[in-house]
């Protein structure tokens, strides 16, 4: 492994549990390092990189393999990057971990209830009212990280906090310097 390998923030967890708000904070923090970096929301990869596929369980795979495979060649020549993906199923977690040397599992749990409080996008709502399937934490499972390098609890501790868990942890693993 080259020094120059970059970094993968993966964070992971339900619909509206905060991925978004935490991945734009990173991002401006990393951006004002002057770290080379790439942002992965899965919303904006779904509508560039993997059009047309669904939610089926071969098609979330498919979409978050498409992503651990940029991820791959963009690290390898020293970019970092944050991944905002919900990756519902811890066997693509795990591939992710092998091909990603520098990967950093960032687990934001927050209750189905509390999500579907929040329902930023309204989805929570359709899939309760039967216009969406497959919707991850209502009809579709999500398996949490079992051992994440940094597990935040979004629904009861400040984005603020959060935040600040991830670049003590960044810290610690000498990603970024303190």
């Amino acid at each position: 492994m080259k020094n120059n390998q970059g970094f993968v923030v993966w964070l992971t967890g339900l619909p509206g549990c905060g991925k978004t708000t935490i991945a734009q904070k990173l991002l401006q923090e990393l951006k004002a390092r002057n770290l080379k970096l790439e942002l992965f929301d899965g919303d904006e990869v779904r509508r560039n990189l993997s059009k047309g596929l669904g939610f089926s369980k071969e098609d979330r795979d498919t979409h978050n393999k498409r992503i651990i495979y940029v991820c791959k060649l963009l690290t390898r020549n020293g970019v970092n990057a944050i991944v905002s993906l919900i990756s519902p199923y811890r066997s693509t977690r795990a591939y992710a971990r092998e091909n990603l040397p520098k990967f950093v599992e960032v687990y934001l749990k927050c209750s189905v209830e509390e999500c579907i409080k929040r329902d930023p996008k309204g989805l929570y709502k359709r899939a309760l009212a039967g216009e969406i399937t497959n919707m991850t934490g209502i009809q579709d499972p999500y398996a949490e990280p079992q051992n994440p390098e940094i597990l935040l609890d979004t629904e009861h501790d400040s984005a603020q906090e959060n935040f600040g868990k991830i670049l003590t942890k960044l810290e610690e693993l000498k990603y970024l310097k303190s």
